[in-house]
């Protein structure tokens, strides 16, 4: 199904017959949204540390793992969209907090299972939503092929500031 930002999309030209000053429209667009966009998810982190005690990417390892009743790390992390290293952290710090237990799994005690505790439960009830889930309800907006090009195009935007422009 065709929106009419697939319609505005194809009707636009080419980046290489675009103008220098639709270009320079489009980097300040791209500044403003970016600016936008991690002005809401620190807006929303501050607000959950404030009201539960803990911050964006910990709230949103919490509402992960209260989707299913035991998660591995590696589950959680693609859950999570976030790679494993950065989730372990997160994880390790919601179980100092005692709002997350670590167990051997039922099916292979050699895997641990992650689980909310009733603390973790509780802050969960009183928790605002978090800036993760409000990017990606809004995500649910885009066209398939709208979320692609923004992928790619973030992807390449960061490799460039990486320096990794090949």
């Amino acid at each position: 199904m065709k929106t009419s930002s697939d319609s505005a999309l194809s009707a636009r030209p080419t980046t290489t017959t675009i103008s220098n000053g639709e270009r320079g429209d489009d980097v300040a667009i791209i500044l403003d949204s970016l600016r936008s966009i991690v002005r809401e998810l620190r807006l929303a982190s501050r607000e959950a540390e404030q009201r539960v005690g803990v911050h964006g990417a910990q709230l949103h390892a919490l509402r992960q793992l209260s989707e299913s009743q035991a998660t591995s790390l590696t589950e959680l992390a693609e859950r999570t969209h976030t790679d494993i290293s950065s989730v372990s952290v997160v994880v390790s710090r919601l179980v100092e907090q005692g709002l997350v237990a670590r167990k051997s799994a039922n099916d292979d005690r050699r895997r641990l299972s992650l689980g909310l505790t009733a603390r973790g439960r509780a802050v969960l009830r009183r928790a605002p939503e978090t800036g993760a889930s409000r990017l990606l309800r809004a995500a649910t907006h885009l066209s398939d092929r709208e979320v692609h090009a923004l992928a790619t195009g973030l992807t390449k935007l960061v490799a460039g500031i990486n320096g990794h422009d090949d």
